[in-house]
């Protein structure tokens, strides 16, 4: 594929990011808090809170995922199409924050899916989920053709 073609490619995908929120806990709020007028990210290109996993390319994974929470976190995240991200947002999506030792807690939800970007906090500032998807975002302008096109070879 010619340069010019993946870069407007690429261009598109950046910058045109549907949000699959799946909020469980106190991040969920710091979520919010970024879809606001304060942060907005809509001036980066994020369209917040898509219909549903089918309409969605990017999902946050947002707090505390336990292993009851688990399938339908890996469910909804098969049911949205390619090419699809996931950023995990704060420590408990991350590594189980102070939950870490429970029995019923995942230890990171890279155990359920395949994750892009980690925000790390507890509770993580609106300002640090903005430099997360200006992270997601220079990844996918970086992507060949080929990852798009088969996903696996690029994760």
């Amino acid at each position: 594929m010619p340069e010019p073609i993946r870069f407007v490619l690429n261009w598109g995908r950046r910058y045109s990011l549907w949000v699959f929120n799946f909020g469980l806990a106190c991040c969920a709020i710091e979520f919010i808090a970024t879809s606001m007028s304060r942060h907005d990210f809509i001036r980066l290109g994020v369209i917040p809170f898509a219909h549903g996993p089918r309409q969605a390319d990017l999902m946050i994974v947002s707090g505390t995922v336990t292993d009851k929470m688990a399938p339908a976190v890996k469910r909804l995240y098969e049911q949205m199409p390619e090419p699809k991200y996931v950023i995990s947002f704060g420590s408990c999506s991350n590594s189980g924050g102070p939950y870490w030792d429970s029995y019923c807690v995942t230890k990171g939800v890279d155990q359920i899916v395949p994750v892009d970007v980690y925000v790390p906090g507890c509770p993580p500032r609106p300002e640090a989920l903005l430099h997360g998807i200006v992270e997601l975002q220079k990844k996918i302008a970086a992507q060949s053709l080929g990852e798009v096109l088969r996903p696996e070879a690029g994760r």
